[in-house]
This record gives C-alpha cells, sequence and structure tokens, in this order.
C-alpha cells in the first residue's frame, strides 16, 4: 500500500469522528477544500460511495460504515506497533519487583539479576524468595519465576524459560553400604530424605508406576532443599531433587544418579508477569537474560548427569 493511500485513510477516518469536512481540516491543519478533494480521491480509487453528503450532515453509507471500522482497526494496529517499537527500544528503568522459588531462586536466579543490574544501572530490583504461589496482581510483583503448570489465571501470560529435571541421588558411601536400588518399589527399604513444604513431604514420583512414592517413615525430613542435599553428601540417604541443585554434587563424584530409567519428564520452568498492552523493558529484558542464560540447554544439565 502507498504511503498516500495511508493519508487518505487517515483523512477519511478524521472526517466521520470530526463529523464534518470543516472540522477535520481544522484537526489536519489542511483546508476543507482539500479534505474534500481527499475524500472524493479515496471513493474514486475504492469505487464506492463512502458518505452521504448534504448542506447540514455527513453521514456514513454501508459500504462507507464497512470500510471505516477496518480502516480504524488498521490505524490502531499502526500505532500499537509503532507505541510498542518505542517501548522495546527504551532504556529500563525503576524498581524490578521479582518472586522467585527459594532453591532455585538462590542458586540459579541470583546470579543472572546480579548480571542484569550491572548491565542495567538505572534499574533496581526488589526480590522476594518464597515457594508459595504469589498473587502478582494483587501483591504488586512485576515478573515470578515458577516451576510446573502455571494455574489458569487471563491476568497472567506465562513463558517457558527452561526445565526442571528430578533426579534420585544418594553418595557413594551409602550405596556401598546399604545397597543400588534397582526400582522406585526398592525405596521402600532404604532411608529417603524427603522435603516438606506446607508441611507436608513433597511426593516422589516416578515414570511408569501407578502413583507417587511417599516414604512416611523417613527418618529425616527437612525443609532446606539446600540441608537435604549436604545430609544425601554425607550419607544419611537418598534425595529426589531438581538437576539444577545437584550438578555439582553429581559432577564431583559426591552424589550417584540412580533411578534414571524410571525419571519423569522434565517440569517446565516459566516467568511469569502480569498481562500488559505494552511488556516495559525492565520486565522483557530481564525475561531475555534468562533466555539467554538458560537456552537452549541449562548450565546445570550435561551429559554426565
Amino acid at each position: 500500500m502507498a504511503l498516500g493511500n495511508i493519508n487518505d485513510i487517515a483523512t477519511f477516518v478524521s472526517v466521520v469522528k470530526a463529523g464534518s469536512f470543516t472540522a477535520a481540516g481544522q484537526q489536519l491543519g489542511i483546508t476543507r477544500s482539500a479534505v474534500g478533494k481527499i475524500v472524493a480521491r479515496l471513493e474514486a480509487r475504492l469505487q464506492v460511495r463512502l458518505l452521504h453528503r448534504t448542506p447540514h450532515s455527513l453521514g456514513l453509507t454501508d459500504d462507507g460504515a464497512v470500510f471505516y471500522a477496518r480502516c480504524t482497526q488498521i490505524l490502531d494496529d499502526l500505532e500499537e506497533t509503532e507505541t510498542a517499537m518505542a517501548v522495546r527500544s527504551a532504556t529500563p528503568t525503576g524498581t524490578l519487583r521479582i518472586s522467585l522459588p527459594i532453591a532455585l531462586g538462590h542458586r540459579q536466579v541470583l546470579p543472572i539479576i546480579e548480571s542484569f543490574l550491572a548491565q542495567w544501572p538505572a534499574v533496581s530490583a526488589e526480590v522476594s524468595f518464597s515457594d508459595r504461589f504469589v498473587d502478582l496482581v494483587d501483591e504488586g510483583f512485576d515478573v515470578a519465576i515458577r516451576v510446573g503448570e502455571p494455574k489458569p489465571d487471563s491476568r497472567l501470560i506465562a513463558r517457558t524459560v527452561a526445565t526442571q529435571k528430578l533426579l534420585t541421588c544418594a553418595s557413594p558411601a551409602y550405596l556401598a553400604k546399604r545397597g543400588v536400588p534397582a526400582t522406585p518399589a526398592d525405596l521402600a527399604q532404604h532411608d529417603c530424605l524427603h522435603f516438606v513444604s506446607a508441611g507436608r513431604p513433597q511426593p516422589w514420583v516416578f515414570a511408569g508406576t501407578d502413583q507417587a512414592l511417599v516414604d512416611t517413615d523417613s527418618r529425616l525430613k527437612m525443609d532446606s532443599a539446600e540441608a537435604l542435599i549436604a545430609a544425601a553428601v554425607n550419607g544419611a540417604g537418598i534425595v529426589n531433587m531438581p538437576t539444577y541443585l545437584l550438578a555439582d554434587d553429581l559432577r564431583h563424584g559426591r552424589l550417584q544418579s540412580l533411578l534414571q530409567a524410571f525419571a519423569i519428564e522434565p517440569l517446565p520452568i516459566r516467568a511469569i508477569y502480569p498481562t500488559r498492552r505494552h511488556l516495559t523493558p525492565k520486565v522483557r529484558l530481564f525475561i531475555d537474560c534468562l533466555l539467554e542464560a538458560w537456552q537452549p540447554v541449562p548450565p546445570w544439565e550435561g551429559a554426565e548427569l
């Protein structure tokens, strides 16, 4: 479409909104006669009559009403695109309020936040570490990182930035003493170290089994993932944890992975943010930093795991 055609469309929309050629001309800074010629040229090109003209009134024809509705949408889309690009190119400023799960946040997200702040000195961050699902809108968060499938919420947008793979592990010393479990059912004969959230041990789920395995007789339960892994390294038992917490201990031989044939599919790690017509630069660029750090394969994954 030629640029002149867009100008003609904009003039036609202005005429309809203003209610007369004279008022439209005043708004556009051109004469009434020039406005009339533009509309006449548009009608000639389209080969339809767009407006009913009388000395005292102006109205849309049926074809004009259809054309006007489409033209206003086109102009709105152009304005939206221009505004979105302006926002996209803007320098991020202000406070970025972030909600993070405790273990993933401390181990993997905090270094990215520090790098983001170093790159964008006009941004500050306020970070909340909690394993509960915060209400981003009501509590005023700009973005949250969550693991698994989010609850349906039309106020939020979710974007997958990585995946969480769970592994069952124990120290070589523990396995040498107690033996290596061959199936999930064998775990009933072992000391399983369970992570506790909201007062309940979190279930261990394995592929090919009918239900989650929860060892309610576990001798050691904690609400700290870091403490559980330290206990496993010290030979206290078996843990079932995400690879982003286990990677270093696995690579250095302090832990040994078990039951990999029964591992479930990885869970999505998502950046969640409130729906807005224009995503603010600070949120967009922070998500870009997450993707750059974690795609296509997050650094905590590797063939040795």
